[in-house]
């Protein structure tokens, strides 16, 4: 992998352009700089965004993984409506609504060459950093040999859907989904259940010379770095970021 210096920190404020149901959990927002410059970011990183009540003056920040491919004027973001103070404000958030972006942040940064050998392990709205490279990838026009596994509880969870199908046959990569709740999923012929060694062995059978990386939240990232480990998989070949 190429290593960078890492974009410079900056804090602007950032226009809602669009909201839109992605599943029933999962909204996408898309945000665009009020001053019209673009955010120097490698793929993989995140940013802290923050609402400033006017009335109150109270501020409330998260973090979130950017989706967006580097260089877009448009900052997209897949947030789970989990019903928390952030997200509470967001459900009633709309077009034209300014928060605050402080970033890029993070040391999972992936910027792709040809040649390089990756797998990709996600749960849920872990998926978005990953989709940053991706489009990176696709956008490049680069040979990046990608091993994706993606965790959702349902078949209707799957984000981005059409899109990474899109991926897995225009770009070199191979993708297995797995669902971790399949009562009434009648007609789904993919994986089962939560990721497993076995699972990550039919997923990624080719692990020698790759490096890893998991984005989901703490739990699912913990069960599977400890599989990593049964597996083998040395230390330094593994990279990890974790929400929630």
């Amino acid at each position: 992998m190429a290593e960078t210096t890492a974009p410079t920190i900056t804090q602007k404020p950032y226009v809602i352009t669009g909201i839109a149901r992605e599943t029933p959990d999962v909204n996408i927002f898309s945000f665009k700089a009020q001053d019209g410059t673009k955010l120097d970011f490698d793929p993989g990183m995140f940013v802290m965004i923050t609402y400033s009540n006017p009335a109150t003056g109270e501020k409330i920040t998260r973090a979130f993984s950017i989706a967006s491919i580097p260089g877009s004027d448009t900052m997209e973001f897949f947030i789970g409506m989990v019903h928390g103070r952030f997200t509470s404000r967001l459900d009633t958030a709309k077009v034209g609504d300014v928060y605050y972006f402080t970033g890029p942040h993070g040391q999972f940064r992936f910027m792709p060459r040809n040649g390089d050998r990756v797998s990709f392990i996600a749960g849920g709205t872990g998926l978005a950093p990953f989709m940053s490279m991706l489009r990176y990838i696709k956008e490049k026009g680069l040979d990046t040999d990608v091993k994706l596994l993606y965790s959702v509880r349902y078949p209707n969870e799957i984000l981005r859907k059409g899109e990474l199908e899109g991926f897995a046959s225009s770009l070199k990569m191979k993708m297995t989904v797995t669902i971790t709740r399949p009562d009434g999923s009648e007609g789904w012929e993919g994986e089962k259940g939560r990721i497993t060694p076995e699972m990550i062995k039919r997923a990624i059978p080719d692990p020698d010379g790759r490096t890893t990386f998991i984005c989901g939240p703490l739990g699912f990232v913990k069960a599977v770095k400890e599989h990593l480990k049964s597996l083998g998989y040395p230390d330094d070949k593994v990279k990890a970021d974790v929400w929630g």
